[in-house]
């Protein structure tokens, strides 16, 4: 009887192991932190494994249109996924978004960043990081915000540039730069924010920050793939999207 009972379970491990797949996800580098711990939960839930990449969202594009065997990318926007489709290398009809992000401009030294963030205008800085526009949406807030305060050209001289948005905060948080344009999600944690000081930017300064997902082409047959995009819909995804200060 035990003999049959560890054949059966073995039998059911063995069974379970076929089903599950892997599915290699493109991550926009603001999406770090919660994506990680989605993942973990998505294996313990479903047995199917993510396999990570993290960048700006313009390499992705670049690097998908090259072959790059990505199967399901999470944009920081919601133009690269509508593109994508548009190249055929989207799957028509998956394109949703699974979070809408905020833009903070934080620094390490309390005290540094108001809340309304006049530090902008007295210049009381020396040098202030921000994603590359060209690649990263934060980064392309961050100018529109600069430009709609009329102080694009004041600062400018100050910027030190980030590929994306990750490099971005590790310029404020090592502090190489005072201050920063980043992600609401990299400076706060269940509602908590991280040390020093920090201007939440509002909404109408920049175009909303929508962040969509779709399912790649090299992605249509993966059951993973589209586990996970159910996955990221469902509550427990986004009870942890919510922890990280997204909205959506």
């Amino acid at each position: 009887m035990k003999r049959l009972w560890a054949g059966w379970v073995t039998a059911l491990g063995l069974a379970l192991t076929a089903q599950a797949a892997e599915v290699s996800v493109a991550v926009a580098a603001n999406f770090t932190a919660p994506m990680q711990k989605i993942a973990a939960a998505f294996a313990q839930d479903t047995g199917h494994k993510a396999v990570l990449s993290f960048g700006s969202t313009g390499n992705f594009y670049a690097q998908i249109r090259n072959g790059a065997p990505f199967q399901l990318l999470l944009a920081a926007d919601d133009e690269t996924p509508l593109k994508l489709e548009k190249d055929g290398l989207g799957i028509e009809g998956s394109r949703f978004t699974y979070a809408t992000g905020r833009l903070v401009l934080w620094s390490k030294q309390a005290g540094l960043v108001d809340g309304q963030g006049d530090i902008l205008r007295s210049g009381k800085f020396q040098r202030i990081a921000m994603a590359n526009a060209r690649l990263a949406p934060y980064g392309a807030a961050a100018m529109e915000t600069l430009n709609k305060l009329g102080l694009l050209a004041d600062v400018q001289p100050k910027v030190v540039q980030g590929e994306n948005i990750a490099q971005t905060y590790q310029f404020v948080a090592t502090e190489n730069a005072q201050l920063g344009f980043v992600a609401l999600s990299q400076v706060v944690l269940d509602g908590r924010m991280a040390p020093g000081s920090v201007w939440i930017v509002p909404v109408n300064l920049h175009s909303p920050i929508r962040q969509d997902a779709v399912l790649l082409l090299k992605g249509k047959d993966n059951p993973a793939a589209t586990a996970l995009l159910a996955y990221l819909k469902g509550e427990k995804a986004r009870a942890i999207i919510r922890s990280f200060g997204y909205e959506f």
